[in-house]
């Protein structure tokens, strides 16, 4: 997800698994999107912290692509820090009660309340702790690249994107993509992903810097 695609916060130059038996009359479809489902499951049920990097490339539909990288952390419900470091750097840190967004070149701080700026948002889906049928439909999809894919299409109108598609191995989600509602594209790969680790609460606090301005958008 630039964030801003995955994440209806991020600027926009740029986020549930059951099948033991009968098997051998199901079409490998059914498998393979039900193994994705489990999965999906099991990561928001069972990680409860996690720590990583990510790689993001955003295809807009002109053609042109951008690509950010970076590290992230998440505790549930709903903590979470996604800081890119290039090609430029930017924070966006939930405290569990609101999400705020640094841009240092901007000199600007947003700050949003964790409700309107998660929501029904690929942010829900990783680092959320509520029912995912609340806010998605989830679809099935083939097998691609190695990963077991599902897709979560949200059922608020107002989403800010149309589909988020993410691919699971080894019960963790290795690559996410997004289609906005502006038609771009973002996907998202994850490296290094720790589950459940020990995370300073530090990493989910956030002091305005000074001189920065902050903008509140309650």
């Amino acid at each position: 997800m630039s964030l801003s695609a995955c994440f209806p916060i991020f600027r926009r130059s740029v986020l549930a698994v059951f099948v033991s038996c009968g098997l051998a009359g199901l079409p490998a479809l059914s498998w393979a999107v039900d193994t994705a489902q489990m999965q999906l499951q099991t990561f928001v049920e069972k990680v409860k912290s996690a720590t990583g990097q990510f790689q993001q490339e955003q295809a807009a539909s002109d053609g042109a692509r951008r690509v950010q990288t970076g590290t992230f952390a998440f505790q549930r419900p709903g903590k979470f820090r996604w800081q890119v470091v290039k090609p430029y750097a930017q924070l966006i840190v939930s405290d569990g009660q609101h999400v705020y967004q640094y841009d240092p070149d901007l000199e600007q701080v947003t700050e949003r309340r964790a409700g309107q700026a998660i929501g029904a948002s690929p942010a829900a889906l990783l680092f959320g702790s509520g029912s995912l049928d609340d806010a998605f439909n989830v679809q099935a999809q083939p097998d691609r690249d190695g990963l077991q894919w599902l897709r979560a299409v949200p059922k608020t109108p107002d989403a800010g994107f149309t589909h988020v598609d993410i691919g699971f191995a080894d019960g963790l989600p290795q690559r996410l993509e997004l289609l906005d509602a502006f038609g771009q594209t973002s996907r998202i790969r994850f490296s290094d992903l720790k589950a459940n680790p020990g995370i300073p609460a530090s990493q989910f606090q956030f002091t305005v810097p000074q001189g920065a301005d902050l903008v509140k958008m309650n």
